[in-house]
């Protein structure tokens, strides 16, 4: 493992969601993204920059690149490595935030028999007549508008992590997860199956580990000291949720003088999109939860 000394500007730093002071936290215990974005996107065979998080898509793109995984919370890099090894999952400070929806959810009448049922579906044209009809309740929409609300987050998550966020909240998470639900079947969706009910995955077989080189740093220090062109694939995850525009500027700079010719970035946002884009991958993404996964060229950034 290796670290900088380099000093970023970002909300990631601390290594916390909430504005209190203290260590650093485990934020993800497992990654909410769905690789086979990445994994369509990136050029095989590839060398690849990702952020390591909870080291899921890193694990996945070792099977087929060379992967950088960075990462600026130490607990995080810890906790990545373990993984890295074949430790299982963990429980981050964002699971705990979801398994308190679900442990709520009874009191908006989702059922877990009835949640099971829905998991079980396969044909989309029939998961969004369910959802419709049994879950996307009005008690349903009251409850998660208000969890999803800024004064309920804001109890939670600093003010740097709420200000991209689009007005009515909850409103949003539920077109994302109809649009989901319209689109992909739930039976092979572990990401719907670790949402509604906490059916977490069984940990993938650790990788080589002379695919992963794990580095503790800033993502945008760390590329600005990389050779030029060095780069063919950039997982950025959603680091610039939180960022301010300083620092997205200096990140996409560095993310483009570091790209190969042909590279591909693939960034996540909780933001709604401004605009239509085909380079926004929302709808493929299984996990449901980004208004933006961007994947296009990198000398487009």
């Amino acid at each position: 493992m290796e670290m900088s000394d380099a000093a970023p500007k970002t909300a990631w730093q601390r290594g916390r969601f909430d504005a209190r002071r203290g260590p650093s936290r485990l934020l993800f215990g497992r990654m909410h993204e769905d690789s086979a974005v990445e994994r369509a996107a990136f050029p095989p065979d590839g060398r690849v920059f990702c952020i390591a998080s909870a080291g899921c898509t890193a694990i996945e793109l070792a099977q087929g690149h060379e992967i950088v995984a960075v990462d600026l919370n130490p607990v995080q890099v810890a906790y990545a490595r373990r993984r890295f090894a074949g430790a299982p999952f963990s429980t981050g400070a964002a699971e705990r935030m979801m398994g308190l929806l679900r442990f709520l959810a009874p009191l908006a009448g989702w059922r877990r028999m009835r949640i099971r049922e829905f998991l079980d579906l396969d044909d989309p044209v029939r998961q969004i007549a369910f959802w419709r009809r049994h879950l996307d309740t009005r008690r349903f929409r009251v409850a998660l508008d208000a969890a999803l609300s800024r004064s309920v987050l804001g109890t939670v998550y600093a003010g740097p992590f709420l200000r991209f966020l689009p007005s009515r909240f909850g409103r949003v998470m539920r077109g994302r997860m109809a649009r989901c639900f319209a689109r992909h079947p739930n039976r092979e969706n572990p990401y719907a199956r670790a949402l509604l009910a906490g059916m977490v995955p069984e940990a993938p077989r650790p990788p080589r580990t002379d695919r992963i080189r794990l580095v503790h740093d800033d993502a945008a220090s760390f590329l600005e000291r990389e050779p030029p062109e060095s780069f063919d694939g950039f997982a950025l995850s959603n680091i610039l949720d939180g960022a301010d525009e300083a620092y997205r500027r200096r990140l996409l700079a560095a993310v483009k003088r570091a790209a190969a010719p042909g590279a591909v970035a693939v960034i996540r946002s909780f933001a709604e999109p401004r605009t239509t884009s085909p380079t926004n991958l929302a709808a493929e993404d299984r996990s449901m939860l980004w208004g933006i996964v961007d994947a296009k060229p990198a000398a487009a950034l």
